[in-house]
């Protein structure tokens, strides 16, 4: 057998001891977020700690806060990164705006999309006039007409 085809590597929290972070992330992973996304989470645990609401919810949400890695997205970026909003244009003139974000605050706002996710690495690092498609299956492109 080529050893291009062995696994061992790769740690899966399945095959190991190690457990996944509180976002969900594999183990060791940094678990990126905005500045505002873990504002927005610090708000939400004062609500739930002055409505004496579940300990459980708590607690997990104190647990997810203590693993975030911040981050602050420059305030000119000429490469897309986590915290930039990227707006995009089709062949056919269509107009689209996505907000790259850590995995725990996509659900925040609308138009926002995890860094780890198909989409989000397809937009991450991407420059103005660079053409991306973001779906294999549709040849259309998508040129980036707009960094925020």
């Amino acid at each position: 057998m080529s050893r291009a085809f062995v696994k061992e590597d790769i740690d899966l929290p399945e095959r190991s001891t190690q457990r996944r972070s509180a976002s969900g992330l594999p183990p060791g992973a940094l678990n990126y977020m905005t500045v505002a996304g873990a504002r927005r989470l610090r708000q939400r645990l004062a609500e739930l700690k002055a409505s004496a609401a579940d300990e459980e919810e708590i607690a997990d949400l104190e647990n997810l806060l203590d693993s975030v890695t911040l981050v602050t997205p420059p305030a000119r970026p000429e490469a897309a990164v986590i915290g930039v909003r990227v707006t995009l244009r089709s062949d056919t003139g269509e107009m689209k705006s996505f907000r790259i974000v850590g995995v725990d605050e996509v659900d925040q706002e609308p138009l926002q999309v995890a860094w780890v996710s198909p989409l989000g690495k397809a937009l991450l690092g991407t420059s103005l006039g660079d053409r991306i498609s973001l779906d294999a299956s549709q040849p259309r492109r998508w040129t980036v007409v707009k960094m925020e």
